[in-house]
């Protein structure tokens, strides 16, 4: 009797796919399209100048942050899950023409990982839908919606390589994880530092002192599973896996 769950999660193309889309959004975090607003972000959602110390004021106001900063995410989490699944049914309706199309969406990611790493001036601009959203926590989660529908050179990059992932996973469950985890990636390095971890001050303080670094990064990984699509390397070594998972027979 087939397991469900487990052919979900470990089919060959959701083992290599969800590291990328972890990885996707711990860079668009990373990247100077959101690192450097991230302290707007947490007093917008707050709804307060955050206070420092021990004190039971400073506390709740930390609470509430928190609270703030989940909705933020919850809200970010809804539009990108649901452009996964969107593009997991594409992939689905569209199963024989997969082939194609993703190669053509690996173009597409090659010149997003371009205009990643800064080339590219035309698609630089960010937009941003105009709708004024209330600061505290009756605002978070629309302004997390606001902020899953905006654009921006250095993150709207990785969003469009999760979506091809997610495309070409075929299921609009796997593609579900597949952005569930892309979310992840970017939205735990925010509540990390809702919490007040100092490590976590200090781990975003040294990237800041890096982003070039990691810009750099970035775009080459999406220019590399660009040139794995195109070439049809990819879907290969998926089927490749797949096989490998299928034919496995556990000892016991």
């Amino acid at each position: 009797m087939s397991d469900p769950i487990g052919e979900l999660v470990f089919s060959g193309n959701l083992l290599v796919a969800l590291p990328i889309a972890l990885l996707a959004g711990l860079i668009s975090f990373a990247s100077p399209c959101i690192l450097p607003l991230v302290p707007g972000y947490l007093g917008y959602v707050g709804g307060f100048a955050g206070g420092a110390g021990g004190t039971p004021d400073a506390k709740a106001e930390r609470r509430r942050l928190f609270l703030g900063v989940l909705l933020f995410v919850l809200g970010f989490t809804l539009v990108f899950v649901t452009f996964g699944v969107v593009f997991g049914v594409a992939g689905l309706v569209l199963n024989q023409w997969l082939d194609l199309i993703i190669r053509v969406a690996g173009v597409i990611i090659i010149v997003m990982g371009l205009v990643f790493i800064g080339g590219l001036g035309r698609l630089q601009r960010t937009f941003k839908p105009r709708w004024r959203v209330a600061t505290g926590l009756g605002g978070a989660p629309l302004l997390g919606i606001v902020f899953g529908l905006g654009w921006t050179p250095c993150v709207g990059p990785t969003l469009i390589a999760v979506s091809a992932l997610s495309l070409d996973s075929g299921s609009p469950w796997r593609a579900a994880v597949l952005a569930l985890a892309y979310c992840i990636g970017r939205g735990v390095p925010f509540l990390l530092v809702a919490l007040g971890f100092g490590w976590a001050a200090s781990t975003i303080a040294w990237v800041r002192r890096n982003i070039r670094v990691v810009n750099l990064i970035g775009g080459l990984i999406l220019v590399a599973l660009g040139i794995l699509m195109v070439s049809g390397l990819w879907r290969a070594w998926m089927s490749a896996l797949g096989a490998v998972i299928v034919s496995f027979v556990p000892a016991l």
